[in-house]
C-alpha cells in the first residue's frame, strides 16, 4: 500500500480487513499517520501490519526492494502541491511531478516484474481526472497525472495475456484533506463508498473512472472551447 495516510487507502484497507485480509504492508511519508492506521488494523481486526517510511521528494531515492507477494498493491501517493508557486518555482513544479509520477516509478517498476506478472495479482493505481485536460489551475498536477496514466497504460498492456490485472483509476474528487478548501463538498465522493465500489470487482483490468458519474463530467469538459476551458 504506498500512499497509505491517503484517506481511500485507508478505507480501502479497512474494507479489506472486513472481508478478512490480515496482512498489510503500509508505506507513507508520514510515519505518526501510518503507524495509527496500522495499530487499528491490528487492533480492530487481528492483522499483521508492518510499515516503512518513504519520500518520493527524495533525490536520490533508494531502489525498491519488494521481498514478499502481495495479492493486491495499492499504489495512492499524490500531492497537490503549490499550484501558484509552481508557476514561477521550478523546484515545486519538479516536486509535484515527482510527487505524482517519476517518484513512482521505481515502485511500479519493481512491483510489476516478470516474476510477478506470471502469478495471479492486481496493481491499482491511482490518476486523476485532472489527467483528462490541461487547466490553468493546476496544469502541472494534471500533467503529472497524465504521464502516470500513459505509463500506467504500458503497463496495463504489457500484462494483458498474464494472471496479473493492472487497474488504473481516475479519481474525481474524494473528500480528504487534500480536497478540503480545494473542491466543492457535493462533487466529494466519501471515501468509504469508493472503497465498497471497487472490492466488488478486485481483479478488474482497465481504465476507469471513479466515481462513475465523473465520466461524462470529463466528457464535457474535454469539449469546451479554449475560452472557456481557461477560467477552469
Amino acid at each position: 500500500m504506498l500512499g497509505g495516510t491517503s484517506t481511500v487507502a485507508k478505507s480501502l484497507c479497512i474494507s479489506l480487513a472486513e472481508k478478512g485480509c490480515r496482512r498489510f504492508h503500509l508505506l507513507a511519508r508520514n510515519t505518526n499517520r501510518n503507524d495509527h492506521l496500522a495499530v487499528e488494523l491490528r487492533e480492530r481486526f487481528g492483522a499483521y501490519v508492518s510499515c516503512e517510511a518513504i519520500d518520493l521528494l527524495e533525490p536520490q531515492p533508494p531502489q525498491p526492494q519488494l521481498y514478499e507477494l502481495f495479492d493486491l498493491y495499492l499504489v495512492a501517493a499524490g500531492s497537490l502541491g503549490d499550484a501558484q508557486r509552481a508557476r514561477t518555482d521550478a523546484a515545486e513544479a519538479q516536486a509535484i511531478t515527482q510527487a505524482n509520477f517519476t517518484g513512482l516509478i521505481p515502485w511500479l517498476t519493481a512491483i510489476v516484474s516478470p516474476e510477478r506478472i506470471n502469478q495471479p495479482g492486481a496493481l491499482w493505481v491511482f490518476s486523476s481526472v485532472a489527467a483528462d485536460r490541461g487547466r490553468p489551475s493546476n496544469y502541472h498536477y494534471g500533467a503529472a497525472k497524465a504521464g502516470l496514466l500513459r505509463f500506467c497504460e504500458g503497463l496495463l498492456l504489457r500484462c494483458h495475456d498474464t494472471p496479473f490485472a493492472v487497474r488504473i483509476l481516475k479519481a474525481g474528487f474524494i473528500a480528504s484533506p487534500m480536497t478540503d478548501g480545494q473542491a466543492p463538498p457535493i462533487l466529494c465522493a466519501k471515501p468509504e463508498q469508493i472503497a465498497r465500489d471497487l472490492l466488488r470487482k478486485p481483479f478488474r483490468r482497465g481504465i476507469e473512472t471513479i466515481p462513475w458519474w465523473w465520466a461524462p463530467l470529463m466528457a464535457l469538459v474535454r469539449r469546451l472551447p479554449a475560452r472557456f476551458a481557461a477560467k477552469l
